[in-house]
């Protein structure tokens, strides 16, 4: 199926998570964040939020630094 990820297409295979998507941006263990739709999910919901084809998500990675 093919959602958008922060402004590109991006292919995914049907029946894919929120933590595929992190899982493919190689995101596990870090700070992030995750919009849908312009509508925030929170990380308890990640494993259970099914992607839908044409989504648009947006993936914003926490850095720290000073």
């Amino acid at each position: 199926m093919l959602i958008t990820l922060n402004g590109q297409p991006f292919e995914l295979q049907n029946g894919a998570t929120l933590v595929d998507v992190i899982r493919a941006l190689d995101l596990e263990g870090k700070r992030y964040a995750i919009e849908v739709n312009e509508e925030i999910i929170p990380r308890s919901e990640h494993s259970d939020y099914l992607v839908k084809p044409g989504d648009d998500v947006e993936v914003v990675q926490a850095i720290g630094g000073g």
